[in-house]
């Protein structure tokens, strides 16, 4: 699976509005889709210093853990961000969903398959 079948994958989820591959040490847009009222662009470099932050406050608190995944909840969307490992470490999944017509564990679980058959 390369990355352009990772973001089809991603919006085949109900209520999925976009998705993307994102290189997590420069916050460029390695794929992307969906709907073209969301500018993957701006939210990959975006979404780049929440990982950045997110790092650097467990870091600074000495968490010896990793992220599985970031969570951003807003009045009508879920914005969801999963680090890749393995081979793929230094990338991120990031996924828009419109809260009123997605299911949130299943999204998760989608990202979760979309790492899994990426890493094969």
């Amino acid at each position: 699976m390369n990355y352009d079948d990772v973001v089809a994958h991603l919006l085949n989820v109900d209520g999925a509005l976009a998705a993307a591959v994102v290189d997590f040490d420069s916050g460029m847009l390695l794929s992307g889709g969906g709907s073209p009222n969301i500018d993957l662009e701006i939210a990959a470099a975006g979404n780049t210093e929440v990982m950045r932050a997110e790092a650097k406050t467990m870091a600074m608190l000495g968490m010896k853990d990793e992220i599985d995944d970031i969570l951003i909840t807003l009045g009508r969307q879920y914005h969801l961000i999963r680090p890749l490992k393995k081979q793929h470490e230094g990338l991120f999944l990031y996924s828009v969903l419109d809260k009123s017509k997605s299911n949130l564990a299943l999204a998760r679980r989608s990202l979760m398959e979309a790492e899994r058959n990426l890493n094969k």
